[in-house]
């Protein structure tokens, strides 16, 4: 595994353990507020992760395709720009 999708998946695994940590205060009916607070939190390390994919993708995938030809790389940018773009909707 690279170095990016290594750091995206222990990013991940700090996630889950975010979730069930949330799951439980919703359980133990804690404060709405602090829950909205874990949660966020979950979501800004979910993004992170998110990036450390695409930033191994972009090092890895797209540049080989570009590598390789014009077509292929064109096909990985298209793909970058399509992830891009819903990422900062």
């Amino acid at each position: 595994m690279n170095p990016g999708k290594e750091k995206a998946a222990m990013k991940l695994k700090t996630v889950r353990g975010q979730i069930d940590g949330i799951i439980r205060m919703i359980e133990e009916d804690r404060y709405c507020v602090d829950v909205s607070t874990q949660i966020l939190s979950a979501i800004a390390l979910l993004k992170k992760a998110n990036i450390d994919v695409l930033n191994a993708h972009i090092r890895s995938c797209v540049k080989d395709a570009i590598l390789e030809g014009e077509e292929e790389g064109e096909e990985k940018i298209e793909e970058i720009i399509t992830i891009i773009d819903k990422y900062i909707k």
